[in-house]
């Protein structure tokens, strides 16, 4: 079962909760494209495939807004590099 995950577009951030921990990524808008700054998923919660879906909405909300992607988080640009239908949203020179 996938996490409910909320835009807290004022925040620059995707979040989650799950069994009582918060999972987060949180981004930055620079013109025309969204910066994947970083990804986190507590201990506690991690392994269980909640950072692929906060990367998965930052997408979906890139593409829906027409923006490029800068994945300046590392799980981010693998998880792109894993998911080639998301790779025609990376800026130039990613």
């Amino acid at each position: 079962m996938s996490p409910s995950i909320q835009h807290q577009a004022a925040a620059h951030r995707f979040v989650t909760q799950v069994e009582g921990h918060q999972a987060e990524l949180v981004y930055a808008r620079q013109q025309s494209q969204l910066v994947i700054e970083h990804t986190g998923v507590p201990a506690a919660i991690a392994g269980r495939g909640i950072a692929g879906e906060l990367v998965k909405a930052a997408l979906e909300f890139a593409r829906s807004s027409a923006l490029k992607v800068v994945p300046a988080c590392s799980y981010a640009a693998t998880y792109i590099q894993r998911h080639p239908q998301y790779r025609d949203l990376l800026a130039a020179g990613y």
